[in-house]
């Protein structure tokens, strides 16, 4: 599922980055792959410190503008680490480096969320969390008892999740941040950004 992020941000970076001036053609692979790490890992992220609710009521919310994201303190959370790596790591100006991420983050966090809601080109609700907590999902599924991520996201968004099983609705969702966790020890370091730009040589 990375590398359907990868060449989906890779898709909304035209305006933002491609024919952006302050950003140097040699350096747009680059930026896109930076941009792709901040999405992967802040949501990752999300999950490992137990916000898979929040996550989900991002991706079931009904988000249709990115302005409407901007709203989110999880999307600001990301434009302000983009915008900090644009700083940091190439050289850019404070408002440049700003202006893209606002522009880059919310669109492409935007098309991720449409596209994972209509089930298109291989994106889904459970690729997606499959991708972040190492195949919980599948395992859950496995596991038997009928698992179903709608199920899981319907129980956030009617309140029901107390009387969901009670305590298996919460073992699954430890089960989705230790799985999680152990993606961010197993990419720690450098490991997320080597698989992204692992696409770049494709």
């Amino acid at each position: 599922m990375l590398e359907e992020i990868f060449n989906l941000i890779k898709g909304n970076a035209t305006e933002s980055v491609i024919n952006n001036p302050a950003v140097p053609n040699d350096q747009n692979d680059a930026v896109v792959a930076e941009a792709t790490n901040t999405v992967a890992s802040g949501l990752r992220n999300i999950v490992a410190g137990g916000g898979v609710q929040s996550l989900l009521s991002m991706f079931s919310g009904g988000q249709k503008q990115g302005s409407s994201l901007m709203s989110n303190p999880i999307v600001n959370m990301m434009v302000g680490h983009f915008a900090g790596k644009l700083m940091s790591k190439f050289n850019m100006g404070g408002g440049q480096a700003n202006q893209v991420a606002n522009s880059l983050i919310p669109d492409a966090l935007n098309s991720l969320i449409n596209k994972t809601n209509e089930g298109s080109n291989g994106f889904s609700l459970e690729g997606l969390l499959n991708s972040i907590t190492g195949g919980q999902v599948t395992q859950q599924q496995q596991a038997g008892g009928g698992f179903n991520i709608q199920d899981l996201v319907s129980q956030f968004n009617t309140g029901e999740q107390a009387s969901a099983g009670g305590g298996g609705l919460m073992d699954i969702l430890s089960r989705f941040t230790e799985g999680a966790q152990q993606q961010q020890q197993r990419n720690g370091g450098g490991g997320l950004m080597d698989l992204i730009e692992g696409f770049l040589k494709k």
